[in-house]
């Protein structure tokens, strides 16, 4: 065998092993000390809500799964929320995180009680490619507020997937919801 070829195969083999994840955990609670990560955020003390002038809903799409042009094959996907504080000085408080499937059935609320995002931070949620409850139209209600106008956030999902051996990625912006 020439050394090209055993190089070939070491990387190959390399490439195997590295893309196999063992870590059956929860990435959202893989760096939490509990098992409920956004319960850690939730605030224990109230907040004076009466000063706040801005409050908004945000409809960010999520797509926990897409079709393929081959045979209508369905691709799962993972996606990760993101809500940013945008404010360099100023918190931002989220008070709804609620996950909706295509259909428009609630699956899942992710909060108890509001969080407060500290300026410039970010909290991220992170959809396992394995649930497939959403669907290609699932969708995050979103709910945030605070003290006033300069305080909007910006919201997104980024999806990634892979069908045989492709990867891709895309990303969707949170929009607000009229009431």
């Amino acid at each position: 065998m020439s050394k090209r070829t055993i190089s070939v195969l070491l990387l190959a083999t390399m490439a195997l092993l590295l893309g196999c994840d063992q870590t059956p955990q929860d990435p959202n609670v893989l760096y939490s000390k509990t098992s409920r990560p956004l319960q850690e955020l939730e605030m224990t003390t109230a907040v004076d809500r009466s000063q706040f002038a801005y409050k908004q809903t945000f409809y960010v799409p999520i797509y926990s799964d897409i079709y393929t042009d081959r045979d209508n094959r369905k691709v799962l996907l993972s996606a990760t929320l993101s809500v940013r504080n945008t404010t360099l000085k100023k918190s931002l408080y989220i008070n709804k995180i609620d996950y909706y499937g295509t259909d428009g059935t609630f699956i899942k609320s992710y909060l108890n009680k509001p969080i407060e995002l500290p300026a410039m931070a970010t909290l991220n949620y992170i959809v396992e490619k394995e649930e497939d409850k959403g669907g290609s139209g699932a969708n995050f209600i979103i709910e945030v507020e605070g003290i006033d106008e300069t305080v909007k956030p910006v919201i997104e999902a980024v999806m990634i997937g892979n069908f045989s051996n492709k990867g891709f990625a895309f990303s969707t912006e949170g929009t607000p919801v009229v009431h």
